[in-house]
């Protein structure tokens, strides 16, 4: 009984800072806006019917295309990345992951700041190729898409390689040596008994850098300068500069969906595989 009186402070904790926002917006995102802004408590889908213009439908399809491709090269990155440190020595094994996980340690906005100082017309990248010949002029290589997903794949990375790191690491060796045993070579043991053991650290992985990718935005207003613009912009934009909270609560909300049905079908997914995702 003295157990359950101390999940007490936790729970009303959740409540409040939790549950209670949640069905906030929940409420906002139902009702409509006066001629002067303010917020008229009468139920209405407008909010949610104004989603469904191509204007915002196409923020909503560029977001998770972007989320996609992101999600995807970090798990090209990122799965040799998370081998080679699993079958390294111990000493080496630790120092690889302080030196990956370094750049955590500062703020992401200062890690997308230096990103942009890197990528302008007098950055780094641009003085190097113009010092050495192979452009006469700089590349625009800042304020785009290909600048965006840059600086997803580099913040998000991390959150990749660690939980497939972990799975990988707590692979039972005997099962790697009972494969070469009955004579299967490097290639097939990788495909029927590493790969298959580690995807609920894949699913993890997914699930830790497609959340957070569609729904950012200091990354793409940074580095997008404005000429990207996601669902996670929309949201700060109407909640900060349109002050139409109710349009911004639906988008929320909106966005809430796609990632808690993400998140079903890789935990669905991760379920099947044994895994513990949820």
């Amino acid at each position: 009984m003295k157990k359950k009186w101390l999940t007490v402070p936790y729970i009303l904790w959740g409540i409040a800072f939790t549950v209670a926002p949640l069905i906030l917006i929940a409420i906002y995102s139902f009702c409509s806006r006066s001629t002067y802004g303010q917020i008229v408590y009468k139920f209405t889908f407008d909010n949610y019917k104004k989603f469904m213009e191509p204007i915002y439908i196409n923020v909503l399809i560029k977001s998770i295309l972007l989320a996609l491709e992101s999600t995807l090269i970090c798990f090209v990155l990122g799965y040799p990345m998370a081998y080679i440190i699993s079958k390294s020595n111990v000493k080496k094994r630790n120092l690889m992951i302080v030196l990956f996980v370094l750049p955590l340690w500062t703020n992401s906005l200062l890690r997308t700041y230096a990103w942009m100082g890197i990528l302008r017309e007098n950055g780094l990248i641009n003085q190097i190729l113009l010092s050495i010949g192979m452009i006469k002029e700089p590349l625009k290589l800042l304020y785009n898409d290909g600048a965006v997903l840059l600086g997803l794949v580099y913040n998000f990375l991390p959150f990749m390689v660690l939980p497939i790191y972990s799975v990988l690491s707590k692979i039972d060796e005997n099962l790697i040596e009972a494969s070469s045993d009955l004579g299967a070579n490097s290639f097939f043991t990788f495909i029927k008994i590493i790969f298959p053991l580690s995807i609920p650290g894949v699913i993890s992985g997914i699930t830790m850098v497609f959340m957070p990718a569609v729904s950012t935005f200091i990354i793409s207003d940074l580095l997008g300068g404005g000429q990207t613009i996601l669902l996670g912009n929309l949201v700060q934009n109407q909640f900060l500069v349109a002050r139409n909270w109710q349009f911004g609560s639906s988008i929320s909300i909106i966005l809430m969906v796609i990632i808690m049905i993400g998140m079903k079908v890789l935990g669905k997914q991760d379920k099947e595989e044994g895994g513990t995702l949820w």
